[in-house]
């Protein structure tokens, strides 16, 4: 008999308009790392929600270590020794590191809350498992990289034994994705059960002994990874075979669309340089990536660039328009598209239907409005041409509320209304973050047929695969410079690594 010590059995769970799970089996065996697999929507992390607590199933049983359990919610899931790293970040944006990770399981004495003993473990964790939290800063202060650890931290602070992780390297580099995959294992080694949601088929490949893939709310199968491959994988998660391959055209560049001269940005009290004299430039039709080990001033280069963070030295153009001081509607008009690095921050009114989302850029222009009033027509029709054209699934079609759908979703819907403003500039943040490995093939072939047409794109990614093979130019940012401009063609991931680390650097022209 097997040592399950999770069974989830035929668990089906509707939401209005979508059966998000439908007669489910996922059976998880002692001490292994279990991968879930499936494109954006197919119900992996309403899955994961219904073991953790945070949805109840219509139908369906939960074991744990062979025993009939009900699961109420996260607090009974934690008595269970169930963990999860959330996939959108569980965290209290005006406590600090400290106070979030010990958020629910604080230790008191007479009443008062004993943080040095806190802090300690805190520290102590973050050492051992190579995750480095500043435990004094305000999680609104912090990187979304960062972020990622305190959720990881969260977890391993309060020693559970099985451990959810909802696409936990979504916003990690690929230093910190290798470190994940040690800890991962290490874990494993020590009888903890891991269930791991990614859309990364190399990371399956590489650290998980079983995989569960699902379509569309229905399990298609599990596999030994060991006996099978990417290109199956992936062909049972979409229906069809994917080009895991990137293929394109030879670029032919124009004229300058966006430059930036002697940019530089200080931090609130004025202490440090979050941007050096930043200088560079990206013309039409060429696809220029800003790589680099996150933290090192790419946000606040793209916030500058987007308006939504003020400069104190330099000038920014854009088709040879001086918008350094430009309102961010002003910018949009002019040309200028933004994929922002945080889906919930910056790209999206979570409760506004999917139709008000996909019309924010363009609602006061005269294709959508009459006589000073919005036309309602014209937004859903905009709005079901762009869910037909990017495959944005939802439980209600334009009109579903954009915080009930999954998080590729509204990376999908993002891309989409920042893509159709027809912008000679595309600022594009991590792009595939949280994309299905369809979904990725799409918009990388997407943003090259824009370079083709003539666009220009400045490309923010951290996944190195992408950044070795989607731009035609790579500028490197460390520690709020450009150290290096090279050419994808002719350098190394190794070389590349060493400028990304600050180890290695060259006099770059912008």
């Amino acid at each position: 008999m097997e040592d399950y010590v999770v069974e989830m059995l035929h668990i089906t769970k509707e939401f209005p308009g979508i059966r998000a799970n439908d007669d489910i089996t996922l059976q998880l065996r002692r001490g292994e790392i279990h991968a879930l697999l499936g494109e954006n929507g197919a119900g992996k992390s309403t899955l994961m929600s219904v073991l953790f607590g945070l949805y109840q199933p219509d139908s369906g049983e939960i074991k744990k270590d062979g025993e009939t359990v009900r699961i109420d919610d996260p607090n009974d899931a934690n008595a269970l020794g169930i963990g999860m790293v959330h996939q959108h970040f569980k965290l209290v944006h005006n406590f600090t590191v400290l106070q979030n990770i010990v958020l629910g399981v604080e230790s008191t004495r007479h009443g008062l809350l004993k943080m040095d003993q806190a802090r300690k473990r805190v520290l102590a964790l973050s050492e051992q498992y190579g995750l480095r939290v500043e435990p004094d800063a305000l999680i609104s202060d912090i990187t979304v990289g960062m972020q990622q650890r305190v959720e990881i931290l969260k977890m391993l602070y309060r020693d559970n034994d099985i451990l959810i992780f909802d696409e936990p390297t979504a916003v990690l580099t690929p230093q910190e994705i290798d470190m994940l995959m040690e800890i991962m294992r290490g874990l494993a080694k020590e009888g903890k059960s891991i269930l791991f949601i990614t859309h990364k088929l190399n990371e399956i490949m590489a650290v998980a002994d079983r995989c569960t893939v699902l379509q569309r709310g229905r399990c298609i199968g599990t596999v030994d990874v060991k006996d099978t491959t990417r290109e199956e994988l992936s062909r049972m998660m979409v229906g069809r075979p994917v080009e895991l391959e990137l293929k394109k055209n030879e670029a032919h560049p124009g004229e300058t669309a966006l430059e930036v001269r002697g940019l530089s940005m200080w931090n609130r009290n004025r202490r440090k340089k979050l941007l050096d004299n930043i200088n560079f430039h990206v013309r039409k039709g060429e696809i220029v990536c800003l790589a680099g080990i996150d933290g090192n001033g790419q946000s606040e280069l793209i916030y500058a660039l987007a308006g939504l963070r003020p400069i104190d030295e330099g000038t920014i153009l854009l088709s040879g328009q001086d918008i350094t001081r430009a309102s961010v509607r002003k910018r949009n008009d002019s040309g200028l598209a933004h994929i922002p690095e945080d889906r919930h921050k910056d790209g999206l009114v979570l409760d506004y239907t999917l139709e008000e989302n996909l019309v924010l850029k363009r609602y006061h222009t005269p294709a959508f409005q009459k006589h000073g009033f919005l036309d309602f027509r014209a937004i859903r029709e905009n709005a079901e041409r762009l869910i037909d054209a990017y495959d944005v699934r939802s439980g209600q079609g334009a009109a579903t509320t954009v915080r009930s759908m999954s998080g590729g979703n509204q990376q999908k819907a993002i891309i989409a209304r920042e893509v159709d403003t027809g912008s000679e500039v595309l600022l594009a943040v991590q792009p595939t973050r949280g994309l299905d490995v369809g979904a990725i093939e799409n918009i990388q072939r997407e943003l090259l047929n824009l370079r083709d047409q003539g666009r220009a794109i400045l490309l923010v990614s951290l996944e190195l695969e992408e950044v070795m093979s989607l731009p035609d130019r790579i500028l490197v940012i460390y520690e709020g410079q450009i150290v290096a401009e090279l050419d994808p063609k002719t350098v190394t991931s190794q070389e590349l690594g060493l400028y990304m680390a600050g180890s290695k650097r060259e006099e770059v022209v912008g």
